[in-house]
């Protein structure tokens, strides 16, 4: 399909520091490689809540297809219907991570309090 060579990109590179200069390349090289960064995060996002989303489903699937064990009159605890899989979906990847493994989060940093520093910053004296 596309595909960019070396001489393509040094092409590119020798280009960009003839029309912007020395000063301005590294500014512009970091911001590129920070926009980069944020859709990859973003595609990773999507990713991970695209496959929960796929479990939670494949789970509602097994449980519907299973019997319900002799004696017992209630449903299963798994959601009966599509939309009720979606509304017991969590809001993010991280909420339920820490659902399934049942341990505790981390204080936040923010509002964890810190007794003030005595003495020098670095050796405490």
């Amino acid at each position: 399909m596309f595909e960019v060579g070396f001489s393509e990109i040094l092409l590119i590179v020798v280009i960009a520091l003839i029309v912007l200069g020395p000063r301005k390349l590294p500014k512009l090289a970091a911001d590129i490689g920070r926009w980069v960064g944020r859709a990859r995060a973003m595609a990773r996002q999507l990713q991970a809540q695209l496959d929960q989303e796929i479990n939670l489903e494949e789970i509602g699937k097994a449980n519907q297809a299973r019997p319900a064990p002799a004696g017992t009159s209630q449903p299963t605890t798994a959601a009966a219907t599509p939309s009720e899989a979606q509304a017991a979906t969590p809001a993010s990847a991280e909420s339920a991570t820490s659902r399934v493994t049942d341990s505790p989060r981390p204080p936040d940093p923010v509002t964890t309090a810190v007794p003030p520093a005595s003495g020098h910053e670095r050796t405490g004296t």
